[in-house]
Order: C-alpha cells, then sequence, then structure tokens
C-alpha cells in the first residue's frame, strides 16, 4: 500500500501569507487546500506576526501535514525588508517546530526547477504549471500559487538525486 503524503508549503510575507496542502500518492499530486493568510497594512507588526502564528496553528491542526516546504531565505537591497520577512519566516518555523513538524527549505530557482523544470521559469510559467500538475479548474490566488509550487518541489525533491539536496532546518 503506497502512503499518501502530505506536504504544507508556505510562501512567507508579513502582509499576504501563501499557504498551500498537497498531497501525494505515488506519482499522482492533488491540492488539500491552499489560501493566503492576510494582514492589513495598518496592523501592527507585532500583531501580524500574531496572525501568521495562528494561521499556521490552524493549518497544521486541520491539514496534518507530514512536512513543510518554505521558501529559502533570500538577500534584499533593503535590509528593514529583509528584516520583516525573517520574522514572519521566524513565526512560521516555530509553528510547525512546536508542531513537530519537519521543515524543509529550497531556494526559489530550485522550485522554478522542480515545477517547470526550468529554474529561470517566470511566475506566469510556475502558476500555469502548478494548475497543470494538480489538474485545477483555475489558478488560486498568487501567493497561494508560490505556496504550492514550494509544497510540489518538496515532494519532487523526495526522489533520485535531488534527495540528497533536500535539507531540514
Amino acid at each position: 500500500m503506497v502512503h499518501t503524503l502530505r506536504v504544507l508549503g508556505v510562501d512567507t510575507s508579513l502582509r499576504s501569507t501563501g499557504v498551500g496542502v498537497v498531497a501525494a500518492k505515488g506519482s499522482s499530486l492533488s491540492l488539500v487546500s491552499c489560501g493566503v493568510i492576510k494582514n492589513a497594512p495598518k496592523l501592527k507588526h507585532s500583531t501580524c506576526l500574531s496572525n501568521i502564528l495562528s494561521g499556521i496553528q490552524d493549518l497544521l491542526r486541520e491539514a496534518e501535514p507530514d512536512a513543510v516546504a518554505v521558501e529559502g531565505a533570500f538577500f534584499a537591497k533593503n535590509a528593514k525588508t529583509a528584516m520583516v520577512l525573517g520574522q514572519a519566516r521566524g513565526v512560521v518555523l516555530a509553528a510547525c517546530s512546536a508542531g513537530g513538524i519537519p521543515v524543509y527549505e529550497y531556494s526559489p530557482r530550485k522550485v522554478k526547477q522542480a515545477t517547470v523544470g526550468f529554474g529561470g521559469a517566470s511566475k506566469d510559467q510556475v502558476a500555469k504549471m502548478v494548475v497543470r500538475l494538480l489538474s485545477l479548474k483555475e489558478e488560486p490566488p498568487e501567493d497561494a500559487t508560490d505556496a504550492l509550487a514550494i509544497a510540489i518541489c518538496h515532494v519532487h525533491s523526495l526522489t533520485g538525486h535531488a534527495a540528497l539536496d533536500a535539507e531540514e532546518i
């Protein structure tokens, strides 16, 4: 009997964190759920972080993923932007760790490579491929699509040489 693997992908942002859960059974992928944890522009950062925390905790309870995949840290020209993104990312990592769920990170290039087959793919190409791979009727919101691509990347990284690169954080 083949085990169904559930992976939560998270595209972290302070104002619009994308989330997507993918189920993989053998070579078959399907959508479990997806959405966006939204925070209004006028909310304090601490309130936004608290909302992200509770949103991720709720999703972990509801979806019961076997693993979580996040996009790796990136280098930003603006130090404040990088710091805020790091805080949001830290909340996600802490929620997953507290829930006992292993977390893996993938570079944006690796996510594009795993979904489209080309590390320099455009956001539009990634979105179209996510729709195709999950047999969706319509494209989810952009942040949710990115999160689904990250989850798909993790599933694809569990086989062959890519499995050697999957690193739990």
